[in-house]
Parts: structure tokens; C-alpha cells; sequence
């Protein structure tokens, strides 16, 4: 039997950190070594530290875990980091200087000029930009991103129709689960019978990182795509699974199924690679005229496919949908799960 690569876990108490732990469980190439959190569960078991809150029970192994201090000197070399923004944009960097590759889930470090951010299906080749990093030539270690978990979703169902058709124009309205607000979250008397119709940052990160992601690589950096971008984004009682109203222009007319052949028919080198955690399909249509639904269609392929529905003219743009992607797992730790997977499978993990 192959030996399993050690990984580590930064932020492992966290609702992210905690999904990381259930993802990596039964994982064929990678398995959990190195758990680290905040000082105040430094020692403790990761199962009095951590207040559980995924439907699986806690891996038994891994429960009785002790937690490390947040420091790179024992730390394996590859580390998925679930950090809150301001906590990573300092941990982060001290340790990719030490040698370890950092695969972030976190935003500090996104639209860094130097620093990958990824979607294996749609710009893999990206990951390359990791060589221009000084913490790459000073100690072999990098930092590589995944997405914004509204991002993320969005994108997978552009890409296919950026790549046949062209865009022009989008404009996307969420709706986004309160698990994307982390534990404890949204407080019940905010959120429960209401819309709260402002998330800090977030559509300023739809709409540059989702340039990024569509942009192209131009030897030491990305230029982003160029077109118009509108994000609007809301807070809704909804416990996994961020929907999304899109309409877009295209810069080549498109018929109905064109489009809808285009999505299904949308594969990339995770899927030629068989990956591990890439789904059959990255992006699937359906039919039914009130679908996706989160209760129904947020674990659509593990949660790692965006399902999308509703596609009709737009009496602004030209065509209108609805999306759906799963915000804790293809929207944080799934991603950066397959950006691992796709690392590993080029070589950088070695």
C-alpha cells in the first residue's frame, strides 16, 4: 500500500478546519499528522477543542489528537489553512517562509500579485505563478488560493461559456448560507424570517476575483479577464449552499441548448486525472423549472458540482439563470482540497 502523505491543519477548529478533518478522513493519498488552532486550544484534544458541528461524527483518530501550537517548526510540509483573513495574512507568509506549502482557503492573499488563485477546471495552469514567489526561492515553500465560496460557484458556470462564447457583461445576486459566515455566525434574531443584504467584502471579492480566476497568465502575472462585472450580495436563512441569480451578455449568440450542452459537456484536467475529490461533472443543468435548490442540489457530486437551472432570456442581457454550489465544501475546503491534489499530481508536492 502507498504511504500516505502527512498534512497538517491550520485553523483546525473552525467550521472549515473542522470540514478539512471530514474530507481528509478517508483520503487515498493524504492523511491529517498536525492539527494547530488559536493559543487557547494549544494542548488540548481536538475533540474538547473543536465544538463539532458536521453531520458525520468526529474521526476517532483524530479526536484524540492533541493540538499544536500555530508554529511551523514541527509542522508537516503541506498545510491547508482555514484561517479568518486578518490571522492568515500573518501566519501564512511565516509559514511559506519556513518551507511548507501553504494550500489557503483563506482571502489575504488572493489577489497578491505573485500568489495563485485557483480553480483546477478552469485555470490550473495558474498555479505556476507560485515559482515568482520569494518564499519559493528562499525556502521551497508557497502559498496557492482557492476562491471566495460565492466566487467559486459563479465561475465554474462562466468558464464553459466564456471559453465557447465570450462574455461580455455579468451580473450575479446571491443568496448565501449562514454556515459561509463561519460558527457561531449570523446571530438567529438577524438572520431567521429575514434577508440581511450586505456581507463585508464580499462583492468586491466576486467581482475581482472572479476577473482573476478568467484572466490570463502573462509570465509573472495574471491579467484579468475584461469583462464588465456586477455583484450583489445577501445573507439568507439558509444553513449550506449559496444560490446565485446571474444574467450575462455574450460576445457570440448562443442558442438555449447550445448553452445547456456546453455546461454538461464542461470537463478539465481534474477530471482527466481522476482526481480524487473532482467530480464527474463540474457543472450539471437541470431541467426542472424550480431547481437548484439547496435543500436538494447543494450535495450534487459530494458537493464539488455547481448545478445550474432556470436558463432563459434576459430582457437586459442576453440569457438568465439560476446557480448553486455547496460553500463549505466546492466553495472552502473541497477547493483547496483539489488545488492540493492538482499540486500533487504536478509534481510541487514532492
Amino acid at each position: 500500500m502507498q504511504t500516505k502523505t502527512p498534512v497538517g491543519i491550520l485553523g483546525a477548529t473552525g467550521i472549515v478546519g473542522q470540514r478539512f478533518v471530514q474530507m481528509l478522513e478517508h483520503h487515498p493519498w493524504f492523511e491529517i499528522t498536525w492539527l494547530a488552532a488559536s493559543d487557547r486550544s494549544e494542548g488540548r484534544l481536538y475533540a474538547e477543542a473543536a465544538r463539532w458541528r458536521m453531520k458525520s461524527p468526529i474521526p476517532t483518530r483524530i479526536a484524540g489528537m492533541r493540538v499544536s501550537a500555530a508554529q511551523p517548526e514541527d509542522a508537516p510540509r503541506i498545510i491547508f489553512a482555514a484561517l479568518d483573513t486578518g490571522i492568515a495574512a500573518e501566519f501564512e507568509p511565516r509559514f511559506a517562509e519556513a518551507g511548507c506549502a501553504v494550500v489557503s482557503n483563506s482571502s489575504a492573499l488572493r489577489m497578491q500579485a505573485d500568489v495563485p488563485l485557483v480553480i483546477p477546471e478552469v485555470n490550473g495552469g495558474h498555479i505556476k505563478l507560485l515559482e515568482c514567489q520569494a518564499w519559493r526561492r528562499k525556502s521551497g515553500g508557497f502559498v496557492v488560493t482557492n476562491p471566495n465560496c460565492s466566487a467559486i460557484g459563479l465561475v465554474l458556470a462562466l468558464a464553459p461559456l466564456e471559453q465557447r462564447f465570450g462574455l461580455k457583461t455579468v451580473m450575479a445576486v446571491t443568496m448565501q448560507a449562514v454556515s459561509g459566515a463561519g460558527y457561531p455566525g449570523v446571530a438567529s434574531l438577524d438572520i431567521l424570517g429575514n434577508v440581511i443584504p450586505y456581507i463585508a467584502k464580499e462583492e468586491e471579492k466576486m467581482e475581482e476575483e472572479t476577473r482573476k480566476l478568467l484572466g490570463r497568465l502573462n509570465g509573472s502575472k495574471v491579467e484579468p479577464a475584461a469583462f464588465a462585472m456586477s455583484a450583489q450580495c445577501n445573507r439568507v436563512a439558509v444553513e449550506d449552499g449559496h444560490t446565485e441569480s446571474v444574467s450575462v451578455q455574450l460576445k457570440e449568440k448562443a442558442q438555449r441548448e447550445e448553452i445547456i450542452a456546453t455546461w454538461n459537456q464542461f470537463r478539465s484536467e481534474p477530471q482527466e486525472l481522476r482526481l480524487p475529490s473532482a467530480p464527474e461533472q463540474p457543472v450539471v443543468y437541470l431541467d426542472a423549472a424550480d431547481r437548484p435548490q439547496p435543500r436538494f442540489d447543494a450535495d450534487s457530486g459530494a458537493g464539488m458540482t455547481t448545478t445550474v437551472g432556470r436558463l432563459r432570456p434576459c430582457g437586459v442581457l442576453d440569457w438568465k439563470f439560476t446557480l448553486l454550489s455547496h460553500n463549505t465544501i466546492r466553495g472552502a475546503a473541497g477547493a483547496a482540497l483539489l488545488n492540493a491534489e492538482l499540486l500533487k499530481a504536478q509534481g510541487y508536492l514532492d
